[in-house]
């Protein structure tokens, strides 16, 4: 965990960083990220460890259920097609793309020079970069006054592709390490992880909301809808199914059914500006923890293999698009 005087000095870092973001004119989260660099190379204090933990059962969940809260269920519908489309088909063409395109590259990177990667290690890697985070994009897109809907479209598949890219590194994963792996056994696994997932969150969601509609109390309410985030995610994670998924649909549900009809005026407001203040906090601890975790030295080191990568993503994406 982060120690407490650790937290207080990336507090102020993030207050600082924002107000010079906004001077600059620059995206919040890509300023978070450059100060991070800049302060795990003073080494001004300890820097905080990013652990898996950390992120599955603080971050991600809070972050999601955010996102998915402040989605429009009727405008996910009207637009099913194009985001399942980008979500599912979409980033299975993009991790393909991206393995291809860094399979032909690898060969003139020194520092990879003369390694025999396969095909397995390369579908690995496309796995893990394929889910892509738009988030700094959606806050430049907000600054620039794009189209509402070409927001929506990016901010939504960002929820569901998780799902996907899970279930194919798990696949690709396999084939690296020379296990036998099936289509029959893959499509199963799938529609397991994602249905799974899906059926949970529908079910805290709807209970959840239950609950919010014969309660009139803020504090109760924004305290159920913590609950309904963390613990759709981490008891889907416990079963084996997506946390992202059943947190999305959790999310979606609280956002769309509970606040609409259990909640009054006033505790809705509390509970956005809750959710919306907590996301902020989130991104801003999450981001500028990327930037200290990240040793600037080590970094360039293997800039030749970060240009790669970018290079190979930005293809698979434009391709997918």
């Amino acid at each position: 965990m982060i120690p407490e005087s650790a937290l207080l000095l990336l507090f102020v870092a993030a207050s600082l960083l924002a107000v010079i973001a906004n001077r600059l004119r620059l995206p919040y989260t890509v300023a978070l990220v450059l100060g991070g660099l800049l302060l795990g190379s003073l080494r001004l204090f300890q820097t905080p460890v990013l652990t898996h933990d950390l992120v599955f059962s603080i971050f991600l969940p809070g972050l999601i259920f955010e996102s998915a809260y402040h989605l429009s269920a009727s405008t996910l519908w009207r637009d099913r097609l194009a985001i399942f489309g980008l979500a599912v088909p979409g980033v299975f063409l993009s991790m393909i793309v991206t393995a291809y395109v860094f399979l032909a590259v690898y060969p003139y990177l020194p520092h990879l020079a003369g390694m025999n990667l396969s095909l397995g290690v390369a579908l690995v890697f496309g796995a893990a970069v394929a889910a892509t985070d738009p988030i700094s994009v959606v806050s430049i897109f907000r600054q620039l006054g794009a189209p509402a809907r070409l927001t929506f479209l990016i901010e939504s598949e960002s929820l569901l592709n998780d799902g996907t890219a899970i279930v194919f590194f798990t696949l690709f994963l396999g084939i690296a390490l020379g296990k036998g792996v099936s289509l029959p056994a893959l499509g199963l696994e799938f529609v397991t992880m994602v249905g799974g997932g899906a059926l949970l969150g529908l079910i805290i969601g709807w209970l959840s909301s239950e609950v919010i509609k014969r309660v009139n109390d803020g504090m109760v309410e924004i305290t159920i809808t913590i609950l309904a985030a963390y613990g759709s995610f981490l008891l889907a994670t416990q079963l084996d199914f997506s946390g992202v998924i059943a947190t999305v649909v959790a999310g979606l549900l609280c956002g769309n059914y509970a606040a609409q009809r259990g909640m009054s005026a006033s505790v809705r407001m509390a509970v956005n500006t809750f959710w919306e203040y907590l996301g902020f906090v989130l991104n801003s601890l999450i981001f500028l923890l990327v930037g200290l975790t990240i040793h600037l030295q080590d970094l360039l080191k293997i800039w030749a293999l970060v240009l790669a990568a970018y290079l190979a993503v930005t293809v698979a994406r434009a391709v997918v698009v």
